[in-house]
């Protein structure tokens, strides 16, 4: 009787079916919350630097010491999601957020451009959470469901993204009346998004996902185990170029979509639009990168990953042949090709994040996804530091259309990967 009373007292393990709907509910309040957190610098980073500096030139280096900061963060969130589990690691990445955003406003009414580029870094945790936050929403969804359940995630950042960039006005003028810059009140909102975001995860996000699809793993029998972990090596072995490719595919979207959009607030400022019109843009991007989720999940889940990715390059290829040839004064053309760019980085997030979660094996996924996330940080980084550079040395028009032909990269990319299964 006392052998068998461990046993009895054990907690029921909980119905995967169950708890995916309540952890796709947390996720998507988390998100809406940190889309607000994550829109704030790249609304106005790029203003808040120039005018720091007085140089156009070093625009970029906002975005790129953010998307840097985002690289460290993605490790760190991935070891932590992998060791502790999901709610720790998103937490604690975007509580680095709400604290590099406090460090900006203080920065900014100090006048102070090295604790500006600090606190940016550090800031840029908030960015890298919001990403990894997609993963989170696919570790117990049928391998059937896994992009629709990414894109369930992803869709809820639109409600903060959008929103934020059109808040720069009010947000300024309340700024203002406390006593700082202008430019610090997005930084407000997004410290405040944040640290709400880790609240809710904290409280909410149970059972959390990660540990629960590796408690259902472990309590299968023996041979079950066996015979799956043969299975799922075998098929990491065979899908080591689909890695590579989801990686490929990530990073290079997210290098085209930073370099161009971090430029396309400065490019209007020179031509004489307002921070309120520069924002409206941004927030037209950002619900390009994230409304069209369920749709590209849905896509990726009935026609595949590969068909998804190509349309991506074909799309970023469209914006930035429309940005380069966009009059500087036309805010509905400029509106339209970022539109695109934000559509395309989502076909390549997706189609990606689906290539990837469906190859790497749960005992190291998260660390996995982390390290991933780190190439597509440092890609963002690159993008932003460059065009700036790139802009101060030709133009806003010869940067967007690089980008857009870069992107065709994927397309041969795309070819190999289908020729070689």
């Amino acid at each position: 009787m006392t052998s068998t009373a461990p046993t009895s007292t054990m907690a029921p393990i909980p119905d995967p079916a169950q708890a995916q709907p309540r952890i796709l509910r947390v996720l998507v309040a988390s998100q809406i919350l940190s889309g607000a957190g994550l829109a704030a610098g790249v609304t106005v980073g790029a203003l808040l630097a120039q005018d720091m500096l007085g140089s156009t030139s070093l625009a970029g280096l906002p975005s790129a010491l953010f998307t840097a900061g985002s690289a460290l963060a993605a490790v760190a969130v991935g070891r932590m999601s992998q060791a502790r589990g999901r709610r720790p690691g998103l937490a604690t990445g975007y509580l680095a957020g709400a604290i590099g955003s406090a460090g900006v406003i203080i920065a900014a009414v100090l006048d102070n451009p090295v604790l500006l580029f600090i606190a940016l870094f550090v800031y840029g945790a908030g960015t890298a959470t919001n990403l990894q936050a997609r993963y989170a929403g696919a570790d117990l969804a049928a391998p059937g469901h896994r992009a629709r359940a990414v894109s369930a995630v992803l869709v809820a950042t639109t409600l903060g993204g959008v929103a934020g960039p059109t808040l720069t006005a009010p947000l300024g003028n309340l700024a203002e009346t406390l006593g700082m810059p202008n430019l610090a009140g997005p930084f407000i909102l997004a410290g405040t998004a944040y640290a709400l975001a880790a609240l809710v995860l904290v409280l909410w996000l149970r059972p959390d996902p990660l540990l629960l699809a590796r408690t259902l793993t472990e309590a299968k029998d023996t041979e079950a185990d066996v015979a799956e972990t043969t299975a799922e090596a075998a098929h990491t072995r065979e899908g080591r170029g689909g890695v590579v490719l989801g990686a490929l595919v990530t990073v290079l979207t997210q290098l085209v979509m930073v370099a161009i959009m971090t430029m396309t607030p400065v490019h209007m400022h020179d031509h004489g639009h307002s921070t309120t019109a520069s924002g409206l843009v941004i927030a037209i991007h950002i619900g390009a990168m994230y409304l069209p989720s369920p749709l590209t999940g849905w896509l990726v889940d009935r026609y595949g990953p590969m068909k998804v990715a190509a349309a991506s390059g074909l799309t970023l290829l469209a914006a930035g042949i429309l940005a380069a040839a966009a009059p500087g004064d036309s805010v509905v053309l400029l509106a339209l090709a970022l539109a695109l760019l934000g559509l395309g980085w989502n076909f390549g997030l997706v189609s990606g994040t689906a290539i990837i979660t469906d190859t790497v094996p749960l005992a190291t996924r998260a660390k996995t996804q982390g390290l991933v996330d780190v190439s597509i940080a440092i890609a963002g980084a690159t993008g932003g530091m460059a065009s700036g550079i790139m802009v101060a040395a030709t133009s806003y028009p010869a940067l967007a259309l690089t980008g857009g032909l870069l992107s065709l990269a994927l397309l041969p990319a795309v070819a190999a990967t289908a020729y070689r299964r």
